[in-house]
């Protein structure tokens, strides 16, 4: 296994959970990170946190479901660090509510946050990677995207998008020397969905995993020998 030493990482939805957590791992390993997120404040607070542990990261605001936002950060990376190496699309929402209480609007923001921000910043990094003709892309999806369960159907709907977005470009990008995986982790002690069918204390009192926990499988994926790559990984907790 290499470190990440001179490498370069973008991760989106780094703002809390497990973006942040990834970015902090990445950056553990020797990566240079860019990390976006809506919430400017909480960036620099996770760049501060990482340049205290002796990293080196940067930050671009923005909604990741948004066009502007993905040539941006991407255009930061090239800019301040040189290139763009690892992609780790992980900006994702959730509302579990059954089919009937899930209005349109729901539907769309569920789409754009999980699977049009995927789409985007897979659009945009995708030409970088295969100039250079190598690089990692990979999706956050859910075991709720290899499953489906009641009352998730939206949910389930867009994280099983990801994990088909991500199978269809492994076939179209690894010519290019591009690696492309998914990530599917069960339940994870995170700000998500908080409000939407999970309340502070019932997050508090799982056993789901940490997001640290999480961030560990994903920085392995990115860290296989130039001839491997990891396709699909299923994280799950003990409970």
């Amino acid at each position: 296994m290499k470190s990440l030493v001179g490498k370069v990482a973008l991760v989106t939805g780094a703002s809390a959970g497990i973006g942040r957590a990834t970015a902090a791992a990445l950056a553990a390993q020797g990566a240079r990170v860019v990390v976006t997120a809506r919430r400017e404040e909480r960036l620099r607070e996770v760049c501060a946190a990482i340049a205290a542990a002796g990293g080196e990261a940067i930050y671009f605001a923005g909604d990741a479901a948004e066009e502007s936002t993905a040539p941006g950060a991407i255009g930061l990376a090239v800019e301040r660090f040189g290139g763009l190496d690892m992609v780790i699309n992980n900006a994702g929402a959730g509302n579990y509510k059954n089919l009937v209480d899930t209005s349109v609007a729901e539907y769309d923001e569920l789409m754009a946050v999980n699977m049009r921000s995927s789409f985007l910043f897979a659009r945009h990094a995708a030409p970088v990677l295969v100039a250079q003709g190598s690089g990692v892309l990979l999706f956050i999806s859910s075991v709720a995207g290899l499953q489906g369960y009641a009352g998730e159907a939206v949910y389930c709907a867009a994280k099983f998008a990801q994990v088909g977005f991500a199978q269809a470009l492994d076939g179209e990008l690894r010519k290019h020397g591009v690696k492309v995986g998914v990530i599917c982790p069960g339940g994870v002690k995170t700000e998500f969905a908080l409000g939407k069918g999970r309340t502070e204390e019932s997050v508090r009192e799982s056993v789901m995993m940490e997001p640290e926990e999480v961030a560990e499988a994903i920085v392995f994926a990115c860290m296989q020998p130039k001839g491997a790559r990891i396709l699909q990984m299923t994280v799950r907790h003990m409970g």
